[in-house]
């Protein structure tokens, strides 16, 4: 295996040098996923790494994938104090603890079999088959067969409700438009004097807060499939349509999906699913619906893992799921909307 194979020294340097970075980056235009829970592309790209280096931890990036009790559990993870995230700080008294969920356990399709099961060969930091087994923010190092969290220690190990050895993918569609009155016209901020821009947020079932739509990358499947899939699943209610439903649900999807957008983020997430073993990655990407008539034309319903959803104001009161408030900062950066009454801190980066 590729991650077995490099020296300890090695993949600890490159991950400190990788992890540490925020790239920012804008390309020109080119054709461009635990359980499930092809557009052209003519934008910015910003590879914003939300996340520790080895040598030490970013309190703030790094959190809620330490919380307890672990999410859907009772099991409390081991203590973690911030100056021992990182993998770099020697801690021969770290004790996490073991956990991975029965429905994981049960063997589902899209969960891996334990390491111990001596048919199961993953090929880490590798494509592995259909599975993607690489990381986004680069190699991540693999210690006693089991890949380690590139973020730091979380005080669980085992893969807790994740279905992957190593980075579970996922796909997170940010859909907006500008909030506008009676008239059509644009709903500037009092304060900061910039368009207030909307996004679907969806109230998730699991855990009861406000999220991005998004899920699951299916083994072999293309990024830009699953943000049109889950977008249609979680915040129009798709599967419990009729098949004539479905196919004017598409036809609008298409139409919303092939206009200009931004791949907002890709990298490491900071989720309360993620052990030192299993953790969540994604690829954030905003499909902009300028003038609203695409988004105007199809009835918000909440379906799949959403108990409810609407349209949310972006601003930084927001209060979301994981990183995605990080995430929705991003796009009105980019869009150069309202975030804060503050002036020092409106849209100015993470």
């Amino acid at each position: 295996m590729a991650g077995r194979s490099l020296g300890q020294a090695v993949a600890t340097v490159s991950l400190s040098v990788a992890l540490a970075s925020v790239a920012v980056r804008s390309l020109g235009c080119r054709g461009v996923p635990a359980s499930r829970n092809s557009f052209l592309s003519c934008g910015f790209h910003r590879d914003a790494i939300i996340m520790s280096g080895s040598n030490g931890a970013n309190e703030n990036s790094h959190n809620k994938a330490r919380t307890s009790p672990y999410p859907g559990s009772k099991v409390e993870r081991s203590q973690v104090p911030n100056e021992k995230v990182g993998w770099l700080v020697e801690w021969q008294d770290y004790n996490p603890v073991e956990y991975t969920a029965v429905s994981v356990l049960a063997g589902p399709r899209w969960a891996d079999p334990q390491i111990s099961e001596s048919n199961f060969s993953p090929k880490f930091n590798e494509k592995d088959g259909h599975v993607e087994r690489k990381s986004q923010n680069g190699l991540y190092e693999i210690e006693n067969g089991r890949p380690r969290n590139p973020a730091g220690r979380t005080g669980l190990v085992g893969r807790g409700l994740l279905g992957r050895w190593g980075p579970n993918h996922a796909a997170d569609p940010i859909i907006t438009r500008w909030k506008r009155d009676d008239s059509g016209n644009k709903i500037t901020h009092p304060v900061s004097g910039k368009c207030i821009l909307q996004f679907v947020a969806i109230k998730r079932k699991d855990c009861g807060e406000w999220a991005i739509p998004g899920g699951m990358v299916d083994p072999g499947e293309k990024i830009s499939a699953t943000l049109k899939r889950e977008f249609g699943e979680e915040a129009l209610n798709s599967l419990q349509k009729s098949s004539a439903e479905k196919r004017e649900i598409e036809e609008k999807l298409h139409t919303l999906f092939s206009q200009e957008h931004l791949v907002i983020y890709k990298g490491y997430v900071d989720d309360p699913r993620n052990t030192d073993n299993a953790w969540m990655e994604t690829e954030a990407v905003n499909y902009h619906d300028e003038t609203g008539d695409t988004m105007d034309k199809l009835t918000l319903e909440a379906g799949d893992d959403a108990g409810k959803v609407k349209w949310v104001d972006i601003s930084d009161q927001l209060k979301l799921y994981a990183s995605h408030s990080q995430f929705i900062k991003l796009v009105a950066e980019k869009r150069d909307a309202h975030w804060s009454e503050d002036p020092a801190t409106d849209n100015h980066g993470l």
